[in-house]
């Protein structure tokens, strides 16, 4: 399999402009919260059985899931939380390994906002951590979403704390400061899992 990265941090710390990044350098990025967004696309078996399961309130007029309906349910009824999971995870991953399975650029980079809390960093190669204050996440996540502070300070609580996720990275981009600045850093990283990488293959000739 293709050399991997895993790309992971908080809420509004910046992980798709840090993957938008790599992509721009011809690397293969797969996104964990994109995958997730295609199994229950209209037309796709686990958004019948999640309709099925919960009732139509959980769609949309045009058939498309109605996340805010969803999450209000399950977030009410744990048992309910865990059937979700027990559908989707497995699909998930199935589609996951097989995106990274086509991958063809010199490394693949895996972008997993819960990385830390689903213990997945064990199945790449190398962690990336994308790192902000806690202050400028708040700030972020209010302006992005159109959230009170409170409601920032509740996704940020229920999240890996900042000091889990650094605890297993390899290599942290800190995106407090100015984008050239993370160009630049990402520039740095390219160069440097290009080596990495090409060094896992020599090995696996061996």
């Amino acid at each position: 399999m293709c050399y991997t990265v895993a790309l992971t941090g908080g809420i509004g710390s910046g992980k798709s402009t840090v993957a938008d990044a790599f992509a721009s350098l011809g690397i293969t990025v797969v996104d964990a919260d994109i995958i997730a967004r295609q199994v229950v696309a209209p037309g796709e078996p686990a958004l019948e059985q999640i309709a099925a399961h919960f009732g139509p309130t959980v769609l949309q007029p045009d058939g498309s899931l109605d996340r805010r309906a969803l999450r209000e349910m399950i977030f009410a009824h744990p048992e309910k939380k865990q059937w979700l999971n027990n559908l989707l995870h497995p699909i998930i991953q199935q589609k996951t390994r097989d995106e990274l399975a086509r991958a063809r650029s010199p490394y693949v980079l895996w972008v997993v906002p819960l990385l830390v809390e689903n213990q997945l960093h064990h199945r790449a190669q190398r962690v990336l951590v994308v790192d902000v204050e806690e202050e400028t996440q708040i700030q972020r996540t209010m302006l992005r979403d159109n959230v009170s502070r409170e409601h920032a300070s509740q996704i940020l609580a229920a999240q890996a704390t900042r000091a889990a996720r650094l605890a297993v990275a390899d290599d942290v981009i800190c995106n407090d400061g100015s984008p050239d600045a993370v160009t630049a850093r990402v520039a740095r990283l390219h160069q440097h899992y290009l080596t990495l990488a090409r060094q896992a293959e020599t090995q696996e000739k061996k």
